[in-house]
């Protein structure tokens, strides 16, 4: 009897996906536990494995949209490999001499569409030049909850700038020893995410959320870190910040950066955030507006680090500069307390040696 390959279940929320790539051609052999497909959802990507060893049967084509327990390949369990469908097919019979027939019209443009329902390409004017194909489940779902945040919450974006001197000096003169001790890097992030810690702990009304008609403020520093993938943007959440040392912040999102780019982030990796760290400076940015990540109630965007000239004990001198921007809901959190938040963040990365002695 053929085993069915069924669409597994990975969320209880997720009721559907895409079949985004078949690893396994119809009529090859596959062993047990060895990779079949991808699926992709408007969360993860699931790689999912043969249940058993035989010959694979395709019954559902890459780039198809399918649902949560749905069959869309058999195995037959002993049975030998079948020939490729890309085999020679059998010589025609000579056809009889007939009369050329008149020219057949080109197909319509709707013919063409149904070959290729995910590629649309036009034959006339402009459109000649542009392809057509659906959104993923991920890039509808962000684009979902940006509507939903810009409609949902009163967002509201304020300003400052840090001098990024002593974190670059401290990070040179510890770096080698912190490598060597820990097996990972210390980077930027790991300051900004005891700062916003420190801050959240100084400002909770940063840490709460709006739930119907209650304020619900969390105890808990579970902080989501904004990752750019070629899917899309996804937020993993380094959790019980107050509680970690660099050294276990940065092997997690060491952690999270091997998994983000192997496709192989979980539901659980991205649940439960309280605040997220957007930085934009990774790709040159130098000042944006972050849009919130519902149902949290604040947003820090980091950004390029640039040599700029600021004034210094009466001086104008050179600074590596970063700006910042906290965007909040002011619906939950009051403009003092946003621009409070902004510059005890501020504080912490520009005097970096008290977030050391406190972790």
């Amino acid at each position: 009897m053929n085993i069915e390959v069924k669409i597994p279940a990975v969320g209880e929320s997720i009721t559907s996906g895409v079949l985004s790539i078949w690893h396994k051609k119809e009529g090859d052999s596959v062993s047990r536990d060895e990779l079949l497909f991808t699926l992709e959802t408007d969360k993860v990507s699931q790689e999912v494995m043969a249940a058993d060893s035989g010959v694979l049967h395709i019954k559902v084509p890459e780039g198809q949209e399918v649902k949560i327990g749905q069959v869309v390949a058999e195995i037959a369990p002993g049975q030998a490999a079948a020939p490729s469908k890309a085999a020679a097919p059998e010589p025609a019979k000579p056809a009889p001499v007939e009369k050329a027939p008149a020219p057949t019209p080109a197909p319509a443009p709707a013919a063409i569409v149904a070959a290729k329902p995910t590629t649309v390409v036009s034959a006339s004017g402009d459109e000649a030049r542009t392809t057509r194909k659906k959104l993923s489940p991920l890039r509808r779902k962000i684009a979902t909850q940006l509507v939903m945040a810009q409609q949902t919450a009163a967002i509201l974006t304020t300003f400052n700038e840090c001098d990024m001197s002593a974190v670059m000096a401290l990070r040179k003169e510890l770096q080698e020893e912190f490598t060597k001790k820990h097996g990972v890097k210390l980077g930027f992030m790991s300051f900004f995410i005891k700062a916003v810690v420190d801050a959240l702990q100084a400002i909770p009304s940063i840490n709460s959320r709006i739930d119907g008609d209650d304020l619900v403020t969390s105890s808990a520093y579970d902080i989501g870190v904004a990752v750019g993938t070629e899917r899309g943007l996804i937020v993993p959440v380094v959790r019980d910040c107050d509680r970690l040392s660099f050294a276990d912040i940065e092997s997690r999102l060491a952690g999270y950066a091997t998994k983000a780019r192997e496709g192989k982030i979980s539901l659980d990796d991205l649940k439960g955030g309280v605040f997220t760290i957007s930085n934009g400076g990774t790709y040159g940015s130098l000042l944006s507006t972050p849009i919130l990540n519902p149902p949290q109630s604040g947003i820090l965007g980091m950004h390029k680090i640039q040599e700029r000239p600021v004034v210094a004990k009466g001086q104008i001198v050179a600074r590596p500069m970063m700006y910042l921007a906290l965007s909040y809901d002011h619906r939950v959190v009051d403009g003092k307390e946003a621009v409070t938040f902004l510059v005890r963040v501020k504080d912490c990365i520009e005097n970096p040696a008290r977030l050391l002695l406190g972790a």
